[in-house]
């Protein structure tokens, strides 16, 4: 969502009058919000005559503390951030279409969040959920594929939820659909992180039987264990998300699976932290992006009797190492399986399950070729 958004805020400035940086600030942990900081303070050092401006979900939830730096010349609150009259530069001629600095189009049709998950502040800074119409998804998709891309990534805040505040209500497998429908000749549409809660049906078809749609989930499932699951307000339990799993890995054995997993939330005792490490294995995550419990100011979540920092730390470390062991096996069982592969402009490439290659010298960045990996160097597919 950031990456789409930044690319996005690129191009509005390409006709800034002066030289801009821009800080595109995360909250959704306590480290993050220090990140961009720290970010503010370094790029102000390397470019002491341009005009810094921060914007971002850190920088709308405590828009004073990155105001007071002396770094900064000005904050931008996310709902004005893609608001030309806010960045002092006239509005583009036609809307920004595919950035050349990646080789996959990411598409932001929907922002912002409806729930209310005790750990989480990103509603605070992004607002009530907002859809893109079909219609306006279709024209920003059409502009990237006049560029060449092959495949389209959708994001949003809450990708799921897409369609809800529509006047005419519809679901993201509808959106989905269009998308097929309208553009035959895209090789490629992939989902950014999902709430296996909110999949429809139209769209778990879709993901079980369409090969244009990338065999690659990455639920938004937070924890393995149901206890703390419901004290963090998630719509989910465990075996909802193994059954997911299960459906999709039925009809597409080639499906990999992600997940974010929060390690040592509050109150969370031996018996859950087992039941969390446990589902790396049981959903066979392959992709986990794995989060120590980060207390956010003013939600539910920090009033909570706190894990003792430490043990955060330990069980983060379990629960990276059980992803890696489950990575590293998933990458093993791929070797000498052909794959489509998209080439990115560093040498590297992805599968359709995202699996990453390394690619053969003179490969085309933007190219789909046909690899068949012979091994494994420094954790990627050659």
């Amino acid at each position: 969502m950031n990456l789409s958004e930044s690319e996005a805020i690129r191009g509005l400035l390409a006709a800034a009058p002066t030289a801009t940086v821009v800080v595109n600030s995360c909250a959704v942990t306590a480290e993050a919000v220090r990140q961009s900081r720290r970010a503010v303070r370094r790029l102000r050092r390397d470019h002491p005559q341009a005009r810094l401006l921060v914007t971002g979900c850190a920088a709308t939830i405590d828009p004073a503390t990155f105001a007071a730096m002396e770094e900064v010349d000005g904050v931008i609150e996310n709902s004005a951030k893609l608001d030309p009259a806010r960045w002092q530069v006239p509005a583009p001629p036609v809307p920004v279409a595919a950035s050349e600095r990646h080789t996959r189009a990411f598409v932001a049709v929907q922002n912002g969040c409806d729930h209310a998950c005790t750990f989480c502040i990103i509603p605070a800074g992004r607002g009530a959920s907002r859809s893109a119409p079909i219609a306006q998804v279709l024209q920003t998709l059409a502009g990237h594929l006049a560029h060449g891309v092959a495949e389209v990534v959708l994001t949003g805040v809450d990708l799921t939820s897409w369609g809800a505040d529509l006047p005419e209500p519809a679901r993201l497998g509808d959106l989905v659909a269009a998308i097929l429908r309208a553009f035959p000749a895209l090789p490629r549409l992939r989902l950014s992180s999902v709430d296996g809660v909110e999949i429809d049906p139209l769209l778990l078809d879709l993901l079980c039987h369409e090969p244009r749609v990338m065999p690659h989930v990455h639920l938004s499932l937070q924890s393995g264990a149901d206890m703390v699951l419901k004290r963090m307000k998630r719509r989910h339990t465990r075996a909802q998300a193994l059954d997911l799993v299960d459906t999709l890995r039925r009809h597409r054995p080639d499906m990999a699976i992600g997940a974010d997993l929060i390690a040592g939330f509050p109150t969370e005792d031996a018996a859950m932290h087992a039941d969390n490490l446990s589902i790396v294995a049981a959903a066979g995550i392959v992709h986990g992006h794995v989060f120590p419990y980060s207390p956010r100011p003013g939600t539910p979540a920090a009033r909570m009797p706190p894990v003792p920092p430490p043990l955060v730390r330990e069980r983060a470390a379990q629960l990276r190492a059980a992803v890696a062991q489950t990575r590293a096996d998933w990458l093993h069982g791929l070797v000498g399986r052909p794959a489509q592969v998209l080439a990115e402009r560093d040498g590297t490439g992805h599968g359709p399950d995202f699996a990453p290659y390394r690619l053969p010298a003179g490969t085309v960045p933007g190219s789909l070729i046909t690899l068949t990996p012979q091994g494994i160097e420094e954790g990627m597919l050659a």
